[in-house]
């Protein structure tokens, strides 16, 4: 994460409310909505998020011979814990592993381990968005392991119920990206790219465009767009660079389609975040070459000629 003490303010009020949401969201899923898991793999998966984020920046401040972030007050504490919390969540929500616990855990120890081990090269700031890496992995790594069911979010609503839900995430979903987190743009650009890439398979393949578009109705996608593909600590601030890395992963998920992989969502977030990475490291390495002086020594033959004309 990045200690640039200017942004931690507002950084800490958008984390405080993503992690009440998606919280309220878990709740009234496993009680109301229908969610498929058990109760046993989100409180897993927190487990999980606190243990590994609370072990790792122990030993990155016993390393560098600093305080652990966490120490000071309860509320630094929950504070500190706050990012873990939503990603546990968010792995928890997305995976379905029938009853099984382990890739819930195995999902939620990579995406937390994520961003210890993928940083930009200046600084501490991480690449991959946690959860969905860690999403990715469990689902390259266990085939049989899937995505949760996108009617799970609105199985036991009916009537209104089915407007009421949808509404209520882009409406908090609006107020927190545009209050703390400012990744409205990014949003645009990801939505638009999305009806495009659409608009394109439908085209050059003549299919119908609606079924393209289909997914754009659904809760699950309204979540991603909202809430996963808007991460501020992995995604670009300038305006204009957010909405060309919303647009790349439309682009990519549309690719993904035309080679018919699924989980297109997942994978081509993963995708351009590593991408991203690999540039940030490239400009690095530019950089570094074109300030390094390179000494070039003379050949011996002409050094030889030159001491015997003198």
């Amino acid at each position: 994460m990045s200690k640039d003490t200017s942004h931690q303010p507002k950084r800490i009020a958008g984390l405080r409310r993503f992690a009440i949401a998606i919280t309220f969201l878990n709740i009234l899923g496993h009680t109301v909505l229908g969610f498929e898991q058990s109760w046993a793999q989100p409180v897993v998966a927190l487990v999980t998020a606190y243990s590994v984020e609370l072990l790792l920046e122990t030993i990155d401040a016993r390393i560098n011979r600093q305080q652990p972030r966490f120490i000071g007050s309860f509320s630094n504490f929950i504070d500190f814990l706050l990012s873990a919390h939503i990603t546990a969540l968010a792995v928890a929500m997305l995976l379905y592993a029938n009853e099984r616990l382990f890739p819930i855990a195995f999902a939620t120890a990579v995406a937390i381990g994520s961003k210890a081990i993928f940083r930009l090269p200046e600084g501490k700031r991480h690449f991959f968005n946690p959860s969905n890496f860690g999403i990715t992995i469990t689902l390259l790594l266990f085939p049989w392991v899937g995505i949760a069911p996108p009617y799970q979010f609105t199985e036991n609503l009916s009537g209104w119920g089915d407007w009421i839900l949808p509404v209520l995430i882009v409406c908090t979903g609006t107020f927190l990206n545009a209050r703390f987190t400012r990744k409205l743009p990014l949003i645009a650009g990801w939505m638009g790219g999305f009806f495009l890439q659409a608009a394109l398979r439908s085209y050059v393949f003549e299919t119908p465009l609606i079924p393209a578009l289909l997914p754009m109705t659904g809760v699950a996608f309204v979540l991603f767009t909202f809430y996963m593909v808007t991460d501020p600590g992995t995604t670009p601030r300038k305006p204009l660079d957010q909405v060309f890395f919303g647009a790349s992963v439309a682009a990519v998920y549309g690719l993904l389609m035309v080679c018919h992989i699924v989980f297109g969502l997942f994978f081509a977030l993963t995708i351009v975040c590593t991408l991203r990475g690999l540039n940030f490291y490239t400009q690095t390495w530019i950089n570094q070459m074109s300030i390094t002086k390179i000494l070039v020594p003379a050949p011996i033959a002409v050094s030889y000629q030159k001491s015997s004309q003198s």
